[in-house]
């Protein structure tokens, strides 16, 4: 079978942009949570902040090659806002990390779920937001009922990782301001990697020079962070954010299934009921918020 003269091969741009984006948005979700389980089964030989910064230094390493961002004429305030961003990420991945490595995904995920769903209640003034609140408690006090049964630690690291995505969130929109393009995330990510270098190879040590064990890390870095944030980026600029707000509101989910899947953790009732609750709350926020966000 003989190729034409001149014909060319599609692009992995070309392919992404066929692919209607609310499929990419899911592919991504997927990617994020199926990198979770294999970075918790990674837990036994690597410490969860060695895997951590695996992951970091995985995306820090392609983002810093393939954005090259410009670091002349960058104000002290410019660098305080990128810097904080950059810590902001490397404890938002490390508590939730730490939470993975104590209590199921999908609680761990859920109860992190609560930092964004937060801000955007409180970004609002109104009165249909009050229900999404009551139906964020509501899974709230359906997961109290089962906090006897997990460990109380793992509760506290994602509920850190909450407040670390919160921060994360104020801190990505104001980099956003200063900084072009992807330009902001990848000095964050690089400061991340500085930022986890110490716990992550210290605690890592003679492991991280096992390439399987190398291998497996980056493979959590590729499908956490490299698959979900290319396939994000090409969604976004075919979609409303307020849809893929609600797209993005089946993490706890994804994570939930992830977990039974590939690590074979079995929810209670009212843990499903709590991940439902704050699915429901955070895709309602999300659907009915002000039009100028679409």
């Amino acid at each position: 079978m003989s190729i034409r003269a001149g014909s060319t091969r599609p692009s992995p741009g070309a392919l992404l942009d066929a692919l209607p984006p609310v499929w990419l948005v899911l592919v991504g979700v997927v990617s994020v949570q199926t990198g979770a389980g294999v970075a918790k089964n990674l837990f036994e030989a690597l410490p969860p902040s060695a895997v951590v910064w695996l992951r970091l230094l995985t995306s820090a390493v392609l983002l810093a090659l393939l954005v090259r961002p410009a670091l002349r004429a960058r104000s002290r305030t410019d660098w305080m806002v990128v810097i904080g961003y950059g810590v902001a990420l490397a404890a938002m991945n490390f508590f939730i990390y730490q939470a993975f490595a104590r209590i199921p995904l999908g609680i761990a995920v859920t109860i992190e779920y609560l930092g964004p769903l937060l801000i955007a209640i409180l970004g609002s003034r109104r009165r249909i937001d009050l229900l999404w609140a009551g139906l964020a408690g509501l899974g709230v006090a359906a997961l109290g009922l089962e906090f006897g049964a997990l460990d109380p630690l793992g509760v506290l690291f994602a509920a850190l990782a909450a407040i670390a995505w919160a921060g994360y969130i104020l801190l990505s929109a104001a980099t956003g301001r200063r900084f072009s393009g992807a330009s902001g995330l990848a000095i964050a990510s690089v400061v991340g990697v500085v930022v986890m270098a110490p716990a992550g190879v210290i605690e890592g040590g003679a492991a991280l020079l096992d390439w399987r064990l190398l291998l497996f890390g980056l493979t959590v870095g590729v499908l956490s962070s490299v698959v979900p944030y290319t396939l994000e980026l090409n969604a976004l600029r075919r979609m409303p954010p307020r849809t893929f707000g609600v797209l993005m509101s089946l993490q706890p989910a994804a994570a939930a299934l992830a977990g039974l899947v590939l690590l074979g953790e079995l929810l209670t009732v009212w843990q499903w009921l709590a991940v439902t609750c704050v699915i429901a709350a955070s895709a309602g926020s999300t659907r009915t918020s002000s039009p100028s966000g679409s």
